[in-house]
């Protein structure tokens, strides 16, 4: 069985749903979630899922090796589920093609840095875009560069608002994100 460390930043609720898919499975479990937000909704999820959430600080991410010592103890995947910070390259080469992210628009279109969240939705409805969805991808040096795995669309209407899109992604992420990951462990075990 696999081994799984989510990273997030916030309300939590992509980490909750894998966990608690994870938890019916024989593939993997969640042994962690890492938090780098400690007023994070996300702490209040895995309390009641009786799932160790850990803070840490930047420092302790970007320049010492205090992160990657827990993933490397307790981690063959890391699974990014709205963590807003770039992952550094001493955690990417420890972890190659090991390390999932979801982005709230179909990539290459609306990535980079400060693309995350509302500010997607908006710049979405902003440019009238009549469809827009999830990208599940591997995690290179990169904010939104990595590989594609995994892209799902969703129509917009005209009357759409940025709340609405967020709505429209979030049901596209509940029901996509943990089947694909997954799905890239069994392939990894073929």
């Amino acid at each position: 069985m696999k081994r799984i460390v989510v990273f997030a930043s916030g309300s939590g609720t992509n980490a909750e749903n894998i966990i608690k898919f994870f938890n019916h499975t024989k593939t993997a479990k969640v042994t962690k979630v890492l938090c780098n937000n400690e007023h994070a909704k996300v702490f209040e999820r895995c309390k009641l899922l009786n799932i160790k959430c850990l803070h840490f600080k930047r420092s302790e991410f970007l320049s010492s090796d205090t992160v990657l010592n827990i993933l490397k103890k307790d981690a063959d995947f890391v699974v990014l589920a709205g963590f807003l910070w770039k992952i550094p390259q001493h955690i990417i080469d420890a972890f190659p093609d090991k390390i999932i992210n979801i982005h709230p628009a179909l990539l290459p279109k609306y990535g980079g840095k400060g693309m995350y969240g509302m500010n997607v939705h908006r710049a979405v409805k902003e440019n009238n875009e009549t469809e827009t969805g999830i990208t599940i991808h591997y995690v290179n040096a990169n904010y939104d560069e990595g590989a594609i795995i995994f892209q799902a669309k969703t129509t917009l209407n005209e009357e759409d608002s940025p709340e609405k899109i967020a709505e429209k992604i979030h049901i596209l992420e509940q029901q996509y994100f943990p089947k694909v990951i997954e799905e890239v462990i069994l392939s990894e075990n073929a």
